[in-house]
């Protein structure tokens, strides 16, 4: 089956160009959404390319039906997103850990002493069952103090998750399946893109496993590169993580620890510790019965 004209995007290379300059042009484009260019010139001659440019494949998704593509950050402030950090209460947002400037949601700990296990999470407002979803992120800066060393680094896309208003004022993280971001050291391999199951569990080649994170093998990303990540959601039946336009995983099976299936929920972004960027989430609704 041929693959689908993927949303176009312009490259992310922040030595070409910058961010506000990208997401300027994100939002003023006539096209719904932006064009992926290879940048091989100066900057005024890869926009002037890309207004010549037909669209290209991103990733290898199968062609499917559905709706417009919707971007969730409004790069203005956090309206639309309900935040749930450990030990504080619904839409406390302890630390200004997550804010807007300069048109990017900055996931940042400048105000912590220590980390004190300060989980966090901020959950878009609608759940979602079939979709496609598009993560523009980066991580940058250190750790912050008192973070644990498996977070360095280290954020999620949480998914099929429950509520933040659900979640109990100490729990870590909500129940869901996690698309695991993770960045490398400069030195050792890092996985990115594997699965981590926070009260939950999937099935793998017709296996059920109960591992708390299965390694998806992934490229590691090192340094403070934009990586785009890409999930595609098919209710409880199928679960695709794509990286820079290449499939990691691929499961299915998704259910609570008691086996409850789990075809729908909310989507989160994580704050594990480690200061991230996050310059565009965008989302297009499936046809459940395509």
């Amino acid at each position: 089956m041929p693959p689908p004209v993927f949303p176009q995007t312009f490259a992310l290379g922040a030595d070409r160009i910058s961010d506000k300059l990208y997401l300027t042009m994100l939002k003023t484009s006539p096209l719904s959404t932006p064009r992926r260019i290879t940048q091989r010139a100066t900057v005024l001659a890869s926009l002037a390319a890309a207004l010549l440019m037909p669209p290209i494949c991103l990733s290898g998704s199968q062609a499917e039906g559905g709706e417009d593509w919707i971007e969730l950050l409004n790069g203005k402030n956090l309206d639309g997103w309900d935040i749930k950090i450990r030990g504080h209460e619904l839409n406390d947002n302890f630390g200004n850990t997550f804010r807007v400037e300069d048109g990017i949601l900055k996931i940042r700990y400048d105000q912590y002493e220590t980390f004190a296990n300060r989980f966090g999470h901020i959950f878009y407002k609608k759940p979602y069952s079939h979709y496609h979803l598009v993560v523009e992120y980066r991580f940058v800066g250190e750790q912050v103090s008192g973070g644990p060393g498996w977070a360095f680094r280290n954020n999620g896309i949480m998914f099929h998750s429950q509520s933040a208003a659900s979640m109990k004022l100490d729990q870590d993280f909500p129940n869901s399946i996690e698309f695991q971001l993770l960045g490398g050291d400069g030195e050792r391999n890092r996985p990115n893109g594997s699965i981590c199951t926070p009260g939950t569990h999937v099935v793998i080649n017709g296996e059920l496993r109960r591992e708390h994170c299965i390694d998806s093998g992934g490229p590691t990303h090192h340094g403070d590169q934009w990586v785009t990540a890409e999930l595609i959601v098919r209710g409880d039946k199928s679960i695709r993580h794509i990286l820079n336009g290449k499939e990691v995983m691929k499961y299915s099976g998704t259910q609570l620890d008691d086996g409850t299936p789990l075809k729908k929920g909310y989507l989160a972004l994580q704050s594990e510790s480690h200061p991230t960027d996050i310059r565009s989430v965008r989302i297009r609704e499936l046809d459940p019965e395509n």
